[in-house]
Parts: C-alpha cells; sequence; structure tokens
C-alpha cells in the first residue's frame, strides 16, 4: 500500500481546511511578492528595513515566514518598494497552486 504524500495530506479537508488553505497560499504568495519585488528594486534587507522603519530582523523574519506582516507594517513595506496593496476579485485560474503538485 503506498503512503500518501504531501499533497495528498494537504489537500484533504479532514487535514487542512480549505480556509487554513487559502491562508496559507496567500501568505506564500504575498511574502514570495514582497522577496520579488525587494530583489527587483536592488534593496538588501537592511535597506528595505531602513526604508520602512524597521529593523532588518524584522524583514528577515517576514521572509522566512516567521512572522505575519500585520497591515501597517505591510503599507510600510510597500511603499518604499512602490506598490500599494489592492483588493482584487478572484479570477479562476484553473487549480490552485496548493490543489496540485508541482511540475
Amino acid at each position: 500500500m503506498e503512503s500518501a504524500g504531501f499533497w495528498d495530506f494537504y489537500n484533504d479537508d479532514s487535514n487542512v481546511s480549505p480556509v487554513e488553505r487559502a491562508k496559507i497560499e496567500f501568505q506564500v504568495e504575498l511574502i514570495g511578492k514582497l522577496v520579488e519585488a525587494r530583489k527587483a528594486k536592488g534593496f538588501t534587507q537592511a535597506q528595505l528595513a531602513e526604508a520602512a522603519g524597521l529593523r532588518q530582523p524584522a524583514v528577515a523574519r517576514l521572509e522566512r515566514m516567521k512572522a505575519t506582516p500585520q497591515i501597517d507594517t505591510l503599507f510600510r513595506l510597500l511603499i518604499p518598494l512602490g506598490y500599494k496593496l489592492a483588493i482584487v476579485p478572484h479570477q479562476e485560474r484553473g487549480k490552485t497552486p496548493g490543489n496540485r503538485e508541482p511540475s
């Protein structure tokens, strides 16, 4: 009998609820975009932290997903990166990243 893999476990609603899964996927996408924006701007973590009025370890914790940013912290990070937070309708893209195995 083959044992269940991570994706089987993760996509099973009895293990991870759809709400928990959506939260995890949102956080992964948000932090990924923050890191991408920081690197595209050519900022180190220390430079972004200084521009946002934060300490570098706070930025590092966020990027390692050891902390979830509060909304005011998120705005402080986005402004020097030249981004804003927007709420847009969810578009069907087929399967979401958490509902499939990576290729």
